[in-house]
């Protein structure tokens, strides 16, 4: 990375911290600054600075949990956006480009229109069990179909991959648009919220499953960096510079199968992220792999983190759901960039 580079990733990971005690102190009951302190070092023995007891379990139990949670999954969304917009070579790729998210999005609207309320009505856990399995079984299903569909004589073809999703994300809209006319009022908001996301069933249980799952993928996508640079040579030029292409197609579509399942089984479909922050980062400092993954993950955090702030304290006691926020939030910049490209590339010509 040049000096650019990691300057950038320094301010994103600073901010990160900053957004974190930021995010713990506002919500609907405010922590100041004190107490904040005092409930941070309250586990550890020490008692420098008062707190109530309220203040203590509304941080432990269920302002921290979230906060987590909305970090590691903005790192995941973004981190698996940059991963397929190198793996298509496109800047307008992201994870639900093929079927991922609409895969998802389909079982849950069969379990909660057909499933849930007639199986589980006895036992509302088993309820919220049934519909992360479905989720997350549907999401990786489809990841499935789509990778085997775009299989030529055992290598993954990119374009057939492409092709395959929209068509699967086109019938998994359809299949949803149906159960969604069949829903009762209910089950409508039901499905209406979780298709815009929402990190407000953050418990420790789901931060430590989501963690568990993810830390693999992370890695093995965080080290595909001088892969994804010599595959934006074209497929040909990275075999002959020893790059397992087929190999790489298949690490980064299942790591991404795996870590966006999660995400969608506990959060719902949370949009815009994996696209924007990588090329944002892309256009600020250039597009080696080994920054842009990391800068991603990084800035994913801080988005994602910030949005979950927003909804929790624009419309307080309320909340707003998270995907609105990051779809204001992200597209105006999004297009102020590729407004700011596009005047460049103009004068460059002149």
């Amino acid at each position: 990375m040049n000096k650019r580079q990691r300057n950038i990733i320094l301010l994103l990971f600073i901010s990160t911290i900053g957004l974190f005690f930021l995010s713990s102190a506002l919500g609907a009951v405010k922590i100041d600054f004190s107490s904040l302190i005092s409930v941070l070092v309250k586990p550890l023995g020490f008692e420098w600075f008062s707190h109530t007891k309220e203040q203590y379990l509304i941080f432990w139990v269920i302002r921290l949990p979230r906060l987590v949670l909305g970090l590691i999954v903005g790192g995941i969304l973004a981190l698996t956006g940059a991963a397929m917009q190198g793996l298509f070579r496109n800047p307008l790729a992201d994870p639900s480009i093929i079927g991922i998210a609409g895969g998802g999005a389909m079982m849950a609207a069969l379990f909660i229109v057909l499933g849930g309320g007639l199986l589980f009505q006895w036992l509302p856990i088993a309820g919220e069990v049934g519909l992360t399995v479905f989720t997350f079984t549907g999401a990786l299903l489809t990841t499935i179909l789509v990778f085997t569909l775009s299989l030529n004589r055992g290598k993954a073809d990119v374009a057939t991959m492409l092709l395959a999703g929209i068509a699967i994300n086109a019938l998994a809209g359809a299949v949803t648009g149906f159960l969604t006319f069949l829903a009762n009022d209910e089950q409508l908001r039901d499905l209406t919220f979780w298709t815009l996301g929402s990190l407000g069933g953050a418990t420790w249980q789901k931060v430590w499953i989501t963690l568990i799952i993810n830390i693999l993928p992370i890695y093995l996508l965080l080290k595909q960096s001088k892969k994804l640079n010599a595959l934006a040579l074209g497929e040909a030029e990275a075999g002959h510079i020893g790059v397992k292409v087929n190999a790489l197609k298949r690490t980064i579509v299942i790591c991404t199968a795996i870590s966006m399942g999660t995400v969608v089984a506990f959060c719902g479909i949370i949009g815009f992220v994996g696209l924007v922050v990588p090329h944002i980062l892309r256009t600020l400092a250039g597009a080696n792999h080994y920054y842009i993954l990391l800068g991603s993950f990084l800035g994913g955090m801080l988005l994602l983190g910030l949005s979950d702030l927003l909804a929790r304290t624009l419309a307080a006691p309320a909340e707003l759901p998270i995907g609105i926020i990051t779809a204001v939030a992200g597209a105006p910049v999004f297009l102020s960039l590729l407004v700011r490209q596009k005047m460049k590339l103009k004068h460059q010509s002149i």
